[in-house]
């Protein structure tokens, strides 16, 4: 049988794209999001509505896809995720507070939840994470610290539960064509600035990224655990080179 997957934040860029790439390969997918009429757009099995950055949240979400699917997913994608572009000093505690929320609470609530449904059963999880986490960036350091634990946490959870035979993985992805970083991508210099800092040229689409969540959750990587693979044209490892 096809395996169910659950991906959270899924209305987004990243998580959209990810939920069409595993539908058109035959998964059975649980779209999660806040939006229903942002969901509805999703491809998707089941769309169930949940806010996963509260542990009641994400039980909602595991419990309603077990009863909607007829069994527990054992491959969870968790793209929920938000940005901010600013120094620490100029950081607000009511905007970091909500920045730790939406991107380390909601990992630690949705993995803890997700493996409670599995009881012990094998699985796969993949999460997302950020270059920003991985390489010193000026003016990323709230967003840095919240992706950072995400990534200490796939690395903790891969060791805890290698012994049941799940999985738990990371993407860290560069600058990424989405809704979210519209903004940053409106004017042409700004595309043009951001383009120039990856030795593999260019601002990479989401379907880019989904594709290395989905062969993280598939057969594929079956010997890979507790990874974070940069999805980031070589930002963090290869200089661009200067003419």
């Amino acid at each position: 049988m096809n395996p169910i997957v659950l991906i959270t934040g899924a209305s987004g860029g990243i998580g959209r794209t990810l939920a069409t790439q595993l539908t058109e390969q035959g998964c059975r997918v649980a779209a999660v999001g806040r939006d229903a009429g942002r969901l509805a757009e999703v491809p998707a099995a089941l769309r169930i509505v949940a806010d996963t950055t509260t542990p009641e949240g994400a039980a909602l979400a595991v419990a309603a896809c077990t009863e909607g699917l007829g069994a527990a997913p054992t491959q969870l994608a968790h793209a929920v995720g938000s940005t901010l572009v600013a120094p620490l000093h100029r950081t607000q505690d009511v905007v970091y507070r909500e920045l730790i929320r939406v991107n380390l609470d909601s990992a630690v609530y949705m993995l803890q939840a997700w493996l409670a449904g599995l009881k012990g059963a094998a699985g796969s999880a993949v999460f997302v994470s950020s270059v920003v986490a991985r390489i010193g960036v000026a003016n990323h350091e709230a967003i840095a610290a919240a992706k950072g634990g995400v990534e200490a946490l796939v690395r903790s959870a891969a060791a805890t539960y290698a012994a049941q035979g799940v999985r738990v993985n990371a993407v860290a992805p560069g600058m990424t064509e989405t809704p979210m970083t519209a903004g940053m991508l409106k004017l042409p210099a700004m595309r043009e600035a951001a383009a120039r800092q990856y030795p593999l040229g260019g601002v990479q689409a989401a379907g880019e990224v989904a594709g290395v969540m989905a062969w993280l959750l598939g057969d594929g990587a079956a010997r890979l655990t507790g990874q974070v693979v940069p999805v980031d044209g070589g930002f963090t490892t290869v200089r661009p080179l200067v003419r």
